[in-house]
């Protein structure tokens, strides 16, 4: 297998233990193919425990301490906020602004309120409104999982941005669980609203069709409508995984080109690497907000289509 700084996914790849200025090859005696040196300070590598056959990796931790961060900051923000008064401080109303967000522009508008036609004059749309405003817009039962989904996600991503550390969210598998999350999620919230047998019935939408036509095309259509219910949340995985990946290893390529340089050339590519990478690093903060507010978005979409009638 290549090198650390030989591989170009290195930066990207799950291990058992934590990456230092070692363990990638970047210390005081470390000199590249032509033979000048590169600056860094040489630490030991943080090895994780194994037990038995199980191995600790860098991602699980990682992912648990994004947990922790999510319980922490949101036990926080609650306790400032059950007394009725307003989150105080840049800090509190910063979490306390993404959450109200993915409430009020993700989750109330996409999955609505279950009545139809009460805000069209019929005088019902002010209580609906009132209740919104109140905290008890129907969609909220589903607001613990869409948010307990951006914020987890979320802080895998910025976990990237930290040396040494790494986004989870970078690593396939990582992704394809939290994808087999949702469609659980799915199917608990599409079980529960439209009834066991209601759910998957409603995978086909009603069609006014003559009995042997619709006899041979139910079936058939029930069929591509559940292969696409899988294959939405296989892109869930992936479009997450892609976008992560793609970020790290494009900020690990620019400040490769570090070592791949000699002579003047070095002190010419130094400079212009690290700036490239600063300006990549600015790039992949907005990804990491961006790609957590996607799989919110289309993890309340799935939700939405499941509770409601075709």
């Amino acid at each position: 297998m290549a090198s650390g700084h030989e591989d170009t996914f290195h930066h990207v790849r799950d291990f058992p233990y934590f990456e230092t200025s070692e363990t990638i090859g970047i210390g005081m005696e470390f000199t590249n193919k032509y033979g000048d040196r590169v600056f860094g300070f040489p630490l030991p590598a943080v090895q994780l425990p194994l037990w038995g056959e199980f191995q600790l990796t860098k991602f699980m931790v990682l992912q648990v301490v994004a947990g922790l961060l999510v319980l922490v900051i949101f036990r926080g923000l609650s306790s400032r906020l059950k007394s009725g008064e307003p989150a105080k401080g840049r800090w509190w109303n910063f979490w306390e602004m993404l959450a109200l967000f993915i409430r009020d522009e993700v989750v109330r508008p996409t999955i609505g309120d279950g009545h139809h036609g009460d805000d069209h004059g019929d005088g019902h749309g002010g209580d609906s409104a009132h209740a919104a405003a109140l905290g008890s817009h129907p969609a909220d039962k589903y607001l613990p999982f869409i948010w307990t989904s951006f914020f987890f996600v979320l802080f895998c991503n910025l976990l990237g941005a930290v040396p040494w550390l790494g986004s989870a969210t970078a690593e396939i598998n990582v992704t394809g669980a939290m994808a087999i999350v949702a469609f659980g999620a799915v199917l608990i919230y599409g079980t529960a609203e439209m009834g066991p047998a209601g759910f998957w019935k409603n995978l086909v939408p009603g069609m006014d069709l003559p009995g042997p036509l619709k006899i041979v095309l139910v079936p058939m259509i029930w069929v591509i409508e559940f292969g696409g219910l899988l294959i939405k949340h296989g892109v869930l995985a992936v479009r997450l995984f892609a976008n992560i990946m793609a970020g790290h290893t494009v900020i690990a390529v620019i400040l490769g080109f570090i070592t791949m340089a000699h002579g003047a050339m070095y002190w010419m590519v130094l400079p212009s690497s690290i700036l490239g990478q600063v300006a990549i690093g600015m790039l992949e903060l907005f990804v990491a907000f961006l790609q957590a507010y996607i799989f919110a978005f289309l993890a309340t979409l799935f939700i939405g289509a499941a509770i409601h009638e075709h």
